[in-house]
């Protein structure tokens, strides 16, 4: 099981990669979650189509209510803060984020596996579900789209292939 925070969604949307990965994972998020994605959803540029990608595929996403929101600082904001809580609540494989702010204090509070989005189509690869070099082209597709090239989680995502 996967808890996916709103950026890591938006990332996988804008790399055409969100079916693919609702099909093959279980994926989980917060209310909290879904309430980011949709001010992001009104926006006009390339993260309100992902957004709005995402919305549109709610009926595949288990969606959970968070109280106690205890895990926020000033690198950890609402959405992610509620993910951490989830995954102590469904004991999840795994917390996915692309936020690169909050990576290091997520991994430092949470007892689950936290990673950037790109290791899901590392998965997929593993899977065999998708070609090395189709992870590549959506990892580039991503990239363009979310401003990464040249970027920290560029160069981790890189790492990832």
């Amino acid at each position: 099981m996967i808890v996916a925070d709103s950026s890591a969604l938006i990332s996988l949307g804008s790399a055409d990669s969100l079916e693919l990965t609702l099909k093959e994972f279980e994926i989980h998020t917060t209310e909290t979650v879904i309430g980011e994605l949709e001010e992001t959803s009104e926006y006009e540029d390339l993260h309100e189509r992902a957004a709005e990608k995402v919305l549109e595929n709610l009926e595949k996403i288990e969606i959970h209510e968070v109280h106690n929101q205890k895990f926020q600082s000033s690198r950890i904001d609402k959405g992610e803060g509620s993910c951490i809580i989830l995954t102590q609540q469904k004991e999840a494989d795994f917390l996915i984020t692309d936020d690169m702010r909050a990576l290091p204090e997520l991994q430092t509070v949470s007892d689950t596996k936290v990673a950037i989005s790109p290791i899901i189509l590392k998965a997929l690869v593993k899977r065999e579900v998708i070609s090395n070099s189709q992870a590549k082209e959506r990892l580039e597709k991503a990239a363009e789209n979310r401003d990464w090239l040249g970027s920290p989680i560029y160069r981790k995502a890189k790492d990832l292939f």
